[in-house]
């Protein structure tokens, strides 16, 4: 079986990097262009869950890994060449621990989203060398193109010297 590539970044960045903003980034990507398939939905909200519980957002975490284990619960354990049974599970044990958190607190700990498909797994050995850490790691949503080019303009109008007119 083959693999998207952007599937493929999503596991290295999950496993090896536990950047979890940038596992919402590309996983999202491959989501909207599988026409918003809630397999992958699902993936990408127990990353967003992790993400949010490091961050310090018990609530956020919560709900994205409930959220998480119930998008993935229609599919087999299987599925897309990991143990799709255990990450749900994990996904669902967490999210019930941060319901308790008040009362029994824990540290924040990590998932692994263990590959069982020799595929998956050539896949994943191959393309981590080419696919570098962001470092740092993104802790904030990014502003949007938009802003970025309203940035850059204005960078670009404050270089530019002043116009004078001679009268």
């Amino acid at each position: 079986m083959s693999y998207e590539p952007l599937y493929v970044a999503y596991l290295i960045y999950f496993n090896r990097d536990r950047d979890y903003f940038e596992c919402h980034e590309v996983l999202e990507e491959l989501w909207l262009k599988r026409d918003r398939d809630p397999l992958y939905k699902g993936l990408l909200q127990v990353a967003v869950g992790l993400y949010h519980f490091r961050n310090g957002n018990v609530s956020g975490g919560s709900k994205m890994l409930h959220s998480a284990a119930e998008r993935l619960a229609p599919y087999p354990a299987d599925s897309l060449g990991i143990d799709l049974g255990k990450l749900r599970s994990e996904a669902a044990e967490y999210a019930r621990k941060l319901d308790d958190y008040s009362r029994t607190p824990f540290d924040y700990y990590d998932l692994d989203i263990v590959l069982q498909d020799p595929g998956l797994i050539g896949a994943v050995e191959t393309a981590s060398p080419r696919i570098a850490p962001n470092i740092p790691q993104q802790r904030g949503p990014r502003r949007g193109e938009k802003h970025q080019e309203r940035e850059r303009i204005m960078e670009q109008r404050n270089r530019e010297p002043e116009k004078r007119s001679d009268n």
